[in-house]
């Protein structure tokens, strides 16, 4: 399929959709505390969304039962909230989220600290949140889907660290995950050129050892292989003939 390129009306309801998930994840950062169970997370999130006129892009989606993925320490995405999984002193817990905005998605994750944590967790953190900076230098009209995925890796390689390979960024827009895939390590082709008016979920996940995963029983969670820690950062990024515009920050 083609890679959808929005027009100035579809634009503006994801800009809108974009300003109500970065407020969303904003209020669910100030709740993050050591005794918090996963659920409660989920349950705030909900009240959130709807209070914004809003409905919760992941709920049911392909099945998921929440409204946000909740994922701590070696899980890289997809965590179930459940009311027995509580945050403890020195966890780091990713959250990522979507909202539905008159029909238009957008989607962010953060990885975020519970209380003190070690210097080598909070560097994995960093290290993920740069390196999805390091990839939109070239998310611009002109340059290649190749370019973002290959910076990406090089800054988290010259790192220490591994990108995760079974799991991609993607297109977004009428619907959650649109074309394009957004992988987070280099291709051998170039892939689509970009254009001016496209929507992207660009998602960095990094684990602190080896980039093998596997799938948890409930066929949603996703973690280290070697029970590393992982880290998460994405935002919905509008590709411009200039600058990108980031639609989910705050």
């Amino acid at each position: 399929m083609p890679i959808s390129v929005k027009s100035e009306k579809e634009i503006q309801l994801m800009r809108e959709s974009g300003k109500i998930l970065a407020a969303v994840l904003k209020e669910l950062e100030d709740e993050i505390c050591e005794g918090i169970s996963t659920y409660d997370i989920d349950k705030k999130c909900y009240e959130l969304i709807k209070k914004n006129g809003c409905t919760p892009s992941f709920l049911n989606y392909n099945g998921f039962p929440a409204s946000i993925c909740v994922s701590v320490n070696d899980q890289v995405v997809h965590g179930i909230p459940n009311k027995k999984k509580i945050l403890k002193n020195g966890d780091i817990v990713s959250l990522d989220c979507g909202v539905i905005y008159q029909g238009y998605h957008s989607d962010a994750a953060r990885t975020l600290a519970v209380g003190e944590i070690s210097d080598e967790a909070k560097r994995l953190i960093d290290v993920t949140r740069q390196s999805f900076f390091e990839g939109i230098k070239y998310a611009r009209e002109g340059y290649h889907l190749y370019e973002i995925s290959a910076a990406i890796q090089n800054y988290v390689e010259a790192n220490g660290y591994s990108v995760v390979r079974d799991l991609v960024g993607h297109g977004i827009g009428r619907v959650l995950h649109e074309e394009p895939q957004i992988p987070n390590f280099a291709q051998k082709r170039r892939g689509p050129a970009l254009k001016a008016g496209m929507t992207l979920a660009i998602e960095p996940m990094v684990n602190q050892g080896r980039f093998e995963v596997y799938w948890e029983d409930d066929n949603w969670t996703v973690i280290t292989a070697d029970g590393s820690l992982s880290a998460h950062y994405e935002n919905t990024v509008l590709i411009t003939n200039g600058e990108p515009e980031l639609l989910t920050i705050y």
